[in-house]
């Protein structure tokens, strides 16, 4: 501990109130929101470790206590647990994790009447970690840090590659940004980085990899406007969407029909002159794309309406695009949010593909005859993905599908690229269908 950072115990205390949140139903951001200012930066990262080695720790918590302790106790110690069963990757000396575990439950009045109990399962990890960690190698989600349905789920869907998906899914992310061509080109920002003493590399169109993640505010340029983070998979959005359209001289009328927290709003305005929408059902993510919005110098059209519901919001005119990055169990930026696993049920993938399924329907008649729709998703589970798009091409006659990456795997920084449709490099997984209203005389196939 140095400088003027909180104390460990106070940052373990932070980390097992997210886990507590997490196993009562809440994310880790909702959580995060509440924690003190100044725990939030170590206590994220704490937690978000935890997180993503869940799965062992509460295998190991089984072999060390058989029936759990009261739930704020459990967090802790899972969190403990979570944090230091593998020692080249504790993010502090085991020993000092423990004591400070142990100070964490003696501090704090959900716990106090549990530290000692904390201590002994601590301590009886450290005598005897290779026998418990070997005890728990045959259960698949202390393996895997997933949930078995998970598991299996990618097993027949991927059965080539599941593996190698869920070892991304269980790496730190890199800091992606992306060039606002508008102010600067990547060029000029990587020589920006390199006068400025840090480091970063080229990553798809207009993307820049930080070879060390800050704070945003820390980032060169990104008050100014120059960049924004946002990951490379994400990045393929905009340009996708917008490629060969705009031939009339006008500008461009777009939807962003889902468009929270704005980074694809964003883009489509840094790349094109577009009169765009930006709609989100919430108010005050809304807001949060005006900010964004503002930050880059760009201007566009934000309502707080329901996609789903035209009647609340569209004015009768058809667009030349829509950008409708649906609803979806966010299973392809679990390293990102490695909460996501351990929140969703394998029911909400049938749940969320008929909110996709109804969206897709809405919103395809307010496209214009020659216009593009971009379906995505953040997920890589194939019914809202290729399976979504396969079935609206079914029973829809004016449809015409044109080429797009598809399913992009999650691939977690490995310059060994084993993934085939992973063109991007280090990027989250996401699912993409460009579809084409089919104009006169341009039938569909097979209408």
């Amino acid at each position: 501990m140095t400088g003027s950072a909180p104390p460990l115990w106070r940052q373990l205390q932070a980390a097992a109130a997210v886990l507590a949140s997490l196993r009562r139903g809440e994310s880790a951001s909702a959580a995060l929101d509440r924690t003190p200012a100044e725990l939030r930066p170590a206590a994220q990262a704490l937690a978000f470790h935890a997180l993503r080695q869940l799965g062992r720790a509460e295998a190991l918590r089984r072999q060390l206590a058989r029936r759990p302790p009261p739930p704020a106790a459990d967090a802790l110690l899972c969190a403990a647990l979570a944090l230091c069963w593998r020692e080249d990757e504790a993010p502090y000396e085991v020993f000092t994790l423990v004591d400070q575990a142990v100070e964490a439950a003696k501090r704090q009045p959900a716990t106090r009447g549990q530290a000692s109990f904390i201590n002994a399962c601590l301590r009886r990890f450290l005598r005897e970690r290779d026998a418990l960690v070997a005890a728990t190698d045959a259960d698949p989600v202390a393996q895997w840090n997933h949930p078995r349905w998970w598991i299996a789920r990618l097993q027949r869907e991927y059965p080539q590659q599941w593996q190698r998906i869920l070892v991304a899914n269980n790496s730190q992310p890199p800091m992606t940004l992306r060039v606002n061509v508008r102010r600067s080109t990547r060029e000029a920002y990587l020589a920006r980085l390199q006068a400025e003493g840090s480091a970063g590399h080229a990553v798809g169109e207009h993307g820049v990899v930080l070879e060390r993640p800050r704070g945003v505010h820390a980032v060169p340029g990104f008050d100014e406007g120059v960049v924004s983070v946002q990951d490379a998979a994400a990045q393929l959005a905009a340009p996708l969407l917008l490629q060969g359209l705009g031939a009339g001289g006008g500008p461009l009328r777009v939807l962003d029909a889902c468009a929270a927290p704005g980074g694809k709003t964003g883009h489509l305005l840094e790349l094109a002159d577009a009169a765009v929408l930006a709609l989100d059902v919430d108010p005050a993510r809304c807001e949060r794309i005006r900010e964004m919005l503002q930050r880059l110098g760009l201007q566009a059209r934000v309502v707080a309406a329901d996609a789903a519901d035209p009647s609340a919001w569209w004015d009768g005119e058809p667009f030349d695009a829509i950008l409708l990055d649906a609803p979806c169990t966010a299973s392809g930026i679990v390293r990102r949010h490695p909460d996501v696993r351990w929140l969703r049920r394998e029911s909400d993938i049938g749940r969320l593909a008929g909110v996709q399924a109804r969206l897709l329907a809405v919103l395809w008649p307010l496209l214009k005859p020659g216009g593009r729709l971009l379906y995505c998703t953040c997920s890589v589970f194939r019914e809202e993905g290729e399976v979504q798009a396969r079935t609206f091409l079914a029973h829809n006659s004016d449809v015409l599908s044109l080429a797009a990456p598809g399913h992009l795997l999650p691939q977690g920084g490995s310059k060994d690229n084993p993934l085939r449709d992973n063109r991007q490099g280090d990027h989250d997984g996401f699912y993409f269908a460009l579809l084409e209203k089919a104009g006169p005389g341009r039938a569909a196939p097979g209408a």
